[in-house]
């Protein structure tokens, strides 16, 4: 009988429904306090997920979630730095 992996579920800040963890975009606040987007989902330190769309990115920002996600203030110029990143995904 084959075993059924169970498949990690995780909150979307944004949108705050429960996704597939592979759906979703890690974001992480390092030990050394930098906030980056973590692709590989392996980066030591806090990290909070969001799907990989504008709106969901942009209600997390506008209702400072990310910021309590990952106990810390985001510059607005990482903030801008994540767009970036997930608008260039979306193309």
């Amino acid at each position: 009988m084959a075993k059924t992996r169970k498949i990690p579920l995780r909150m979307c800040v944004g949108c705050r429904e429960m996704k597939n963890k592979r759906e979703l975009i890690r974001i992480v606040r390092t030990p050394e306090g930098n906030v980056e987007m973590d692709l590989t989902g392996k980066k030591a330190g806090r990290g909070t997920y969001i799907c990989p769309v504008m709106e969901c990115l942009d209600e997390a920002i506008k209702g400072k979630r990310l910021q309590k996600a990952l106990e810390h203030n985001i510059p607005s110029e990482v903030i801008e730095t994540i767009k970036q990143q997930v608008e260039g995904m979306n193309k």
